[in-house]
């Protein structure tokens, strides 16, 4: 801050990118912007070059506050010359609000917005006042259509700074490092004043897919809750049994979900509904919504759940079948994109922390102990680095995103061992895929998952040749029990708002939809975005540098 002026020094035309100029010319230019008046309008700023100079005088003083509803000009730096370095053309507005409630858009509704965009049934459905209007639901307001979450939140200085890669999407670092650009914005999640369904006349169905993982049953019966809060009959809820098979198959027929029946299920690890993976037929499921007059189904699943979701929302469209399919997107192992993050993980790495601190006893314990724990993560290492981050008991961490050699790992764990006498490795269990290629039979299961190598008996293997038998390991899989236990608290309150954002959704007219936390705000998303790829640990970010920074881990590729 100079003389009451805000100065922001740019050093690459990345700042510009989203603003629109994209000259080198403007790069390593000081942009003086005047701080705007509290209540002022403050215009969301265009940069485009006009003149150029190799200094510039020092800053005018700021202009006085404009009233309300005026826009706040904007002074930059002159050239000797007379002639202005960046001129400013100010786009729509935005009317800054009172009591740091943010920025509301002041545009027409007609203008076209840089949004996610969401599928919608609202031609076919009639408008009517949600059943909570009578008393500003519960005190607590709604949730505008226009409301909007911002996706991108940094801006970096350039591509050399951490995470700069993708910076306008999201990254997939898979074999091929993708980056998949998003809008700038996404719809927020919430009641709506306006809701597109008789609540008296909605028949709904919940149904669970794919492995088991915690906030299953919390999920189930928020809900359920939710339909009931806005009138929906119970008799008109239906639970689908061992997942989406369930729709068809004769043996396994569905069930009424009342309240009664749900109430206390969150106490519960597991599904009260049952799940299975794969084998979905779609076009029978869509006939069977049909047959049953649903017009609301809700599935709770990872991405092979959502990506049925998406398939029975294009074939409910191309039947003429009007039913709004909704998304949760559950997965232990933290891999749905661009979510922040899935139902279950939190309450998945802390169980993961106890068998990593068991493993921590054993090995220190022995004589030249190890302590060798597998985790969840077929593609993604976030259970397995986020485990080994709270414990502070680990000394090597292995994850899918980074190869490693058999060789450089068991040389290091040797070493380790000559300075403490022990050491804990964590390893996920898609990782070191490139040391076992043979080993594994290749292929996907039912859900479309990758078939892979069990590479923790090969690790427990190699470790003991290298060392000759001189140590004693201790190999710990957890997986199922960490799979079954119901959710910690953070875990539980995050299963309600996912349930009541969904069914907030299907009211709300919307289709083809999952609801997320986006950036710590909660959003719809198409479902087809999130489905493109895994989400997946970046080997060059700063939370993998904070892990190996903190144990002080090589590089084993």
């Amino acid at each position: 801050v100079k003389n009451n002026l805000y100065i922001y020094q740019t050093s690459s035309k990345m700042l510009y990118r989203r603003a629109g100029a994209q000259s080198p010319a403007l790069r390593d230019r000081s942009v003086v912007v005047p701080p705007a008046p509290r209540h002022a309008v403050i215009p969301h700023c265009k940069a485009t070059e006009t003149g150029s100079s190799k200094s510039a005088p020092a800053p005018p003083k700021p202009p006085k506050p404009e009233p309300v509803g005026a826009s706040v000009p904007v002074t930059v730096g002159q050239a000797p010359d007379g002639k202005k370095v960046v001129s400013v053309t100010p786009p729509p507005q935005y009317t800054a609000t009172p009591y740091t409630a943010g920025r509301v858009s002041s545009a027409s509704l007609d203008e076209e917005e840089d949004v996610l965009p969401l599928r919608n049934l609202r031609k076919h459905l009639k408008p009517m006042d949600s059943p909570f209007v009578v008393d500003n639901n519960r005190g607590g307001g709604f949730v505008g259509d226009r409301d909007r979450v911002r996706l991108h939140t940094v801006e970096y200085e350039s591509q050399e700074s951490a995470g700069a890669f993708c910076a306008d999407g999201i990254a997939t670092f898979g074999d091929e490092d993708v980056c998949l650009v998003l809008p700038e914005w996404a719809i927020r999640c919430g009641p709506r004043k306006t809701i597109y369904a008789d609540p008296t006349q909605v028949s709904a169905a919940v149904v669970t897919c794919g492995g088991l993982c915690p906030g299953l049953n919390d999920v189930i019966q928020n809900i359920v809750y939710t339909l009931r809060d806005y009138g929906v009959p119970e008799d008109n809820i239906l639970g689908i049994k061992y997942g989406l098979r369930g729709f068809y198959e004769r043996d396994e027929k569905p069930i009424t979900l009342t309240s009664e029946m749900v109430d206390g299920v969150h106490l519960k690890g597991g599904t009260m509904l049952g799940t299975s993976r794969g084998g979905a037929n779609i076009k029978e499921i869509v006939r069977r919504i049909d047959l049953w007059g649903l017009n609301m189904v809700f599935v709770i699943g990872g991405n092979g759940g959502n990506a049925a979701a998406h398939a029975i929302a294009e074939e409910c469209e191309a039947s003429g079948v009007v039913c709004s399919v909704v998304g949760v997107p559950k997965s232990i192992d933290n891999d749905i994109l661009l979510v922040d993050r899935c139902f279950g993980f939190e309450t998945a790495v802390e169980e993961a922390q106890r068998a990593l601190l068991a493993a921590k006893v054993e090995a220190s314990s022995a004589h030249h102990g190890i302590g060798l724990v597998k985790l969840m993560g077929r593609q993604s290492g976030f259970i397995a680095m986020q485990a080994s981050m709270a414990s502070g008991v680990v000394d090597v961490c292995l994850i899918p995103e980074i190869q490693f050699d058999l060789q450089k790992l068991n040389e290091y764990v040797a070493k380790v061992i000559e300075r403490k006498g022990h050491c804990v490795v964590c390893l996920a269990e898609g990782a070191g895929q490139n040391v076992v290629k043979g080993a594994s039979k290749g292929g996907t299961d039912a859900s479309g998952n990758p078939i892979l190598a069990d590479i923790g008996p090969i690790v427990k293997d190699s470790l003991k040749d290298y060392l000759k038998g001189n140590c004693d390991i201790k190999y710990i899989d957890p997986t199922y029990m960490i799979r079954a236990i119901p959710t910690t608290t953070n875990d539980r309150v995050y299963c309600k708002v996912l349930g009541q954002g969904a069914v907030h959704g299907a009211f709300a007219g919307y289709t083809d939809i999952t609801v997320g936390l986006v950036n710590t705000h909660y959003v719809y998303m198409p479902i087809q975005t999130i489905i493109q790829a895994p989400r997946r640990v970046n080997p060059t970010g700063r939370r993998w540098n904070r892990l190996v920074s903190a144990i002080g881990q090589p590089n084993f590729s």
